[in-house]
């Protein structure tokens, strides 16, 4: 699920992972959105079933590189 004010399209399968927020939230969306998520929502990991996923470590890798929040900076 991509934050409200992410105005960037889905990429890569729609239910990836699910992020797991600093507060227990569990938020399920694609590859873009799960890695944007990630990086920005302090706490947050990913759900330990995504280890059975073949593109977590896509998310993983992809969030590792974004700063917090991208879309608040046009990326």
């Amino acid at each position: 699920m991509a934050d409200p004010n992410d105005p960037t399209p889905c990429e890569g399968e729609v239910a990836a992972v699910t992020v797991v927020t600093g507060d227990g939230r569990e938020v399920t969306g694609c590859v873009h959105h799960s890695a944007r998520q990630l990086a920005s929502l302090q706490g947050s990991r990913l759900h330990p079933m995504a280890a059975l996923m073949p593109w977590a470590v896509d998310v993983y890798c992809r969030a590792a590189a974004l700063t917090p929040f991208p879309w608040e900076i046009g990326l």
